[in-house]
């Protein structure tokens, strides 16, 4: 009986650990590998393919930054990015940051559709199938706020006159809704907006007591400011809702210093020489000696003018200016450097404004320019290959290899939008320009110029790198317009203003018909000056 029952249980021991002991058969299902903790670095998260579901678990906010080891501004974003996270914890806001390198997780690149580095994508309430782009600054305050904004009410709820008074006296702009019925889809409208506008601090309330305060009798967002006027009323209408863009356009144009408006359509802002604002010099190629004069640029099209003549600055002068413009009377200016006197002993050529036209349309030439931006990181890494090309093809008297710094010369055939830019000139009639889109470097570069301006059909296009934003102004449909001078200068000869200064206006386009009280389904569009301008409006 013992040797029985020793065998019985015996099998009975082998049949139980048999199958847990094997593992998946030639053609069984693999499992999963098993979820990691994810590791930190400076206070953020470290995610990969196996770490990614557990954070998004644990952190009902979580900003995640995809980024390239090699990449110029990630490598710039980093020490903000730190900041940032190092911010947040101090205060114990709920929401975490986290990067994930890129080329090493292509998995997760693939399933979050990540083109381009530095990516951000904001997870909430571990949904990973929806996240939303990140669309704030790229600097330490204004991350840590934007998160702030989302994991936390977008504006405060004001219930008495003191609470009121204290937000209004906090920041240099103050934005507060009065609404009768906060459970109204205005007031949805209104916090959407609240977002994203870092620049402002916002506050909501329905206490009749404060509508008395204030003055008011009906729904209305209202802008407080220390300077000019120092409030402004946008009332709600009563039948077409809030409307999220017209808001955004109304606050956008009254927080701007010194700005008065030019029939509807041009905006003033001062800007004073005197200060550190030489990059706004810069961008409209004009010296301090200069100030006070005037410039107009047509933000649509960035198109600059200047007035003929060099006559005192007075609102009659102001006036007339831009009344010329408007009208088409006046020509724009392009920005060009002088031609150098060795423009072409270089294996590389170099273009200017003044010869470009020249030597690009050459019909007897076949032309490939580079088009970049001195500080552009992408343009200096591919700068060996361009050289290398040059040398290699200096004998063929029918190709010219050239580079132009689009940051100081402006081109009458077409806008720079990127760095850097390269543009095949074939010869022939007809000025003719072929965009090269492929790899950046000697091989493929050959390969596009002895294939006529076109890669092999057999040749698959690479990605590019991430293009850098040429500094300017927004295509807002805007127009804009600069008058610059020193402190002081032209009060005695009736200046319009004694400082330099740089005026953007809108254009205001008519508001298609809306259906009452029905909120815009259009993104949130941000007041806060636009990050790609080279230099801050008006000055402090």
């Amino acid at each position: 009986m013992d040797s029985q029952l020793l065998l019985v249980l015996l099998l009975l021991l082998l049949g139980a650990s048999g199958p847990r002991g094997q593992g998946p058969g030639p053609g069984g299902p693999e499992e999963e590998p098993p979820e990691e903790e994810p590791p930190e670095e400076d206070g953020i998260l470290v995610l990969s393919r196996r770490t990614l579901g557990l954070a998004l678990r644990r952190h009902r906010a979580l900003l995640v930054q995809f980024y390239a080891p090699w990449c110029g501004h990630c490598k710039a974003l980093a020490p903000e990015y730190s900041k940032a996270a190092a911010l947040l914890a101090a205060e114990s806001t709920k929401a975490r940051l986290a990067r994930v390198d890129g080329p090493a997780e292509t998995e997760l690149t693939k399933e979050f559709a990540v083109t381009e580095y530095p990516t951000l994508k904001f997870f909430r309430d571990g949904n990973r199938t929806h996240p939303e782009e990140y669309t704030g600054p790229r600097e330490a305050d204004g991350i840590a706020e934007w998160l702030r904004r989302r994991v936390g009410p977008s504006a405060t709820r004001l219930e008495d006159e003191e609470g009121a008074q204290a937000l209004i006296d906090g920041r240099d702009v103050a934005v507060i809704g009065f609404f009768q019925d906060l459970q109204d889809e205005d007031v949805a409208t209104f916090l959407a907006l609240a977002q994203d506008a870092l620049d402002m601090t916002f506050g909501l309330t329905d206490q009749p007591k404060l509508f008395q305060k204030f003055g008011l009798t009906k729904d209305t967002v209202v802008l407080f400011k220390k300077f000019d006027e120092g409030r402004a009323d946008f009332p709600v209408d009563e039948e077409l809702g809030l409307d999220q863009g017209d808001l955004s356009r109304f606050l956008l144009t009254h927080s701007m210093h010194l700005v008065m408006e030019f029939n509807s359509q041009v905006l003033f802002v001062v800007v004073d020489v005197g200060a550190d604002n030489n990059h706004v010099l810069q961008y409209f190629g004009l010296r301090a000696e200069e100030a006070p004069t005037l410039r107009f640029i047509n933000i649509e099209t960035t198109k600059k003018y200047a007035p003929a003549d060099g006559g005192p600055v007075t609102a009659a002068s102001v006036t007339s200016f831009c009344h010329a413009v408007l009208r088409g009377e006046v020509k724009p200016y392009l920005l060009s450097q002088e031609v150098p006197s060795d423009w072409d002993q270089r294996p590389v050529k170099t273009l200017v404004g003044k010869n470009f036209e020249q030597v690009a349309f050459d019909e007897t030439k076949n032309v490939f320019i580079k088009f970049y931006a001195p500080w552009c990181s992408h343009c200096k890494e591919m700068a060996a290959a361009w050289e290398a090309l040059a040398e290699k093809y200096e004998d063929h008297e029918d190709i010219i290899i050239a580079e132009l710094d689009a940051t100081a010369n402006e081109l009458e055939a077409f806008p720079v939008h990127g760095f850097p830019t390269l543009k095949y000139f074939p010869a022939g009639p007809g000025r003719k320009v072929i965009e090269y889109k492929s790899t950046r470097d000697l091989e493929t570069f050959s390969k596009f110029l002895d294939n006529g301006g076109k890669l092999p059909a057999e040749e698959p296009t690479a990605p590019l790198p991430v293009s850098v934003s040429v500094p300017g102004f927004p295509d807002s449909g805007q127009v804009g317009h600069v008058a610059v001078g020193l402190p002081g200068a032209g009060r005695s000869k009736g200046a319009a203003s004694s400082w330099a200064s740089v005026t953007l206006s809108r254009r205001h386009e008519p508001t298609p018909a809306r259906s009452p009280k029905r909120s815009c389904s259009c993104p949130p569009v941000s007041t806060r000056a636009p990050t790609s301008v080279p230099w801050e409006l008006g000055s402090k």
